[in-house]
């Protein structure tokens, strides 16, 4: 078998986590699979794969090689690229990721838009609060909102995302409303503790140039901006967050922003991805309509 095809293949296998997938995905049957697998191997010398009856796994060198695989692939499409029309379309498939309520109240309904430009891309949208691993889970490029850690991943910055303090009426009737960071101590917020890391963030806001931070008290304490927002509406406590969040809820009176001068850090979003060399045509082109939308969406400065 061609080594390309081999590449493929191999590369396909690990994304599945299975041969009888990634063979009904390939449109093969699965024995040609798993013999291209072991054709592979023997021509590296060394086991790509982990078997078991019910879940295939890349070894350590597999994972090497997997990374070198897309590598190549993604050079071959590039260098076919050059002598395709110069009108042709993009096409293929993407895997991103990105955070649960801009996956949702913002990329989702703008989706039909790209489609629109480019009918031959397939998108595999994951939606997650949780800072996924671009190269575990076979992710091309993921959406970050924060302080990135150490990474060796490639970051392209976006913007900064504006913080707002709220909370529901229900509330203020009960609490009274705030008006400086020295009212704080006779309040409650809904902490929200960071699906990653398990980190229950302090209230903050800005003097200056200076960020001041505070433990607030909390009856409750949730993972995720869904139930963080559900919990402020509910009269729980204030909370924190980017305000096209929480703009229908502040439009339709549900919700009521407070202390506009004492807010949170405006938290940088970025797009992360591998391989800066190596970005394929369409996923190029993903990237730039997303940036394009969500600085327009987010309000980003």
């Amino acid at each position: 078998m061609d080594r390309i095809d081999l590449f493929r293949i191999f590369t396909q296998v690990v994304e599945c986590s299975s041969f009888t997938r990634a063979a009904n995905l390939l449109g093969m049957p699965r024995s040609t699979v798993s013999a291209a697998v072991a054709e592979l191997e023997q021509r590296v010398g060394t086991r790509l794969l982990h078997r078991s009856t019910r879940k295939v796994a890349a070894t350590y060198d597999g994972r090497a090689f997997y990374e070198r695989c897309l590598r190549v692939l993604a050079e071959i499409e590039e260098a076919e690229s050059l002598f395709r029309q110069t009108g042709s379309k993009p096409a293929g498939k993407i895997k991103i990721d990105v955070p649960g309520r801009i996956g949702r109240l913002i990329i989702a309904p703008a989706l039909p838009e790209f489609f629109a430009l480019y009918p031959d891309i397939e998108l595999d949208m994951g939606v997650t609060d949780r800072a996924v691993n671009l190269i575990e889970e076979s992710r091309d490029c993921a959406l970050r909102v924060g302080v990135l850690g150490d990474s060796s991943l490639i970051a392209r910055s976006l913007g900064s995302l504006a913080f707002i303090n709220v909370a529901s009426p229900g509330y203020f009737s009960r609490h009274g409303v705030p008006t400086t960071p020295r009212d704080l101590a006779s309040h409650r917020a809904v902490s929200y503790a960071s699906p990653s890391t398990g980190r229950v963030e302090e209230w903050e806001w800005m003097e200056g140039q200076e960020l001041r931070t505070q433990p607030m008290r909390a009856a409750v304490t949730v993972n995720s901006a869904e139930a963080y927002i559900a919990c402020c509406l509910a009269g729980l406590g204030l909370i924190q967050i980017p305000r096209y969040d929480v703009m229908q809820h502040l439009e339709a009176g549900e919700l009521v922003e407070v202390m506009p001068s004492f807010v949170a850090r405006p938290a940088p979003v970025t797009l992360v991805y591998s391989h800066r060399q190596h970005v394929s045509r369409r996923l190029q082109v993903f990237l730039d309509w997303l940036q394009h939308l969500l600085r327009e969406k987010l309000m980003l400065s």
